[in-house]
C-alpha cells in the first residue's frame, strides 16, 4: 500500500533567494513570494507544515502599480481608543516605508494563524539595493512580471 508523504520539519532544506522588486507589479510579486515562502515551489510541499525558503526582497522603493492605486488604495488601522482610525494611502506609504507595502501584500498571501506567522519571519525588505544577508549566499530569484 501506498502512503502520502508528508514533510516532517527536521527533513526540510531551506535555501535563501533574493527578489529585486524594481519595476515589478506589488501584487504579482507578493503572490510569487508567498509561493515561495509557503513552499509550494517544492514537491515536498505539505499543508500543514512550514516547507518554504527564505525571500530577501530589494529595491522595494521601485515597485509599480497600475491604475489609480496610488491615491486610491488605502491603508487602515485603528489604535482601539476613541477616535484612533487612522487611514494612509499607498503613495504616502511608499514615500514613508516601502517596506510595509510588500510585507502587508505578502501577508495577505499567507495562511491566516500561527503558521503563516512563522512563514511571514522568513522575509526580508530592504529599501535600497543593499542587505545584511550576504554570508547565506542566496541565489537570485527570477519573477517574469
Amino acid at each position: 500500500m501506498r502512503t502520502t508523504f508528508i514533510a516532517k520539519p527536521a527533513e526540510i532544506e531551506r535555501k535563501w533567494y533574493v527578489v529585486d522588486a524594481a519595476d515589478k507589479t506589488l501584487g504579482r510579486l507578493a503572490s510569487e513570494v508567498a509561493k515561495v515562502l509557503r513552499g509550494k515551489n517544492k514537491p515536498i510541499y505539505t499543508p500543514h507544515c512550514d516547507t518554504g525558503d527564505y525571500v530577501i526582497v530589494i529595491n522595494a522603493d521601485k515597485i509599480k502599480v497600475t491604475g489609480k492605486k496610488l491615491d486610491q488604495k488605502l491603508y487602515r488601522k485603528h489604535s482601539e481608543y476613541v477616535g484612533g482610525f487612522k487611514e494612509t494611502t499607498l503613495r504616502v506609504m511608499m514615500d514613508k516605508k516601502p517596506e510595509e507595502v510588500i510585507k502587508h501584500a505578502v501577508k495577505g498571501m499567507l495562511p491566516k494563524n500561527t503558521l503563516g506567522k512563522d512563514m511571514l519571519k522568513k522575509l526580508f525588505v530592504y529599501a535600497g539595493s543593499e542587505h545584511k544577508h550576504q554570508a547565506q549566499s542566496p541565489e537570485v530569484l527570477e519573477i517574469k512580471y
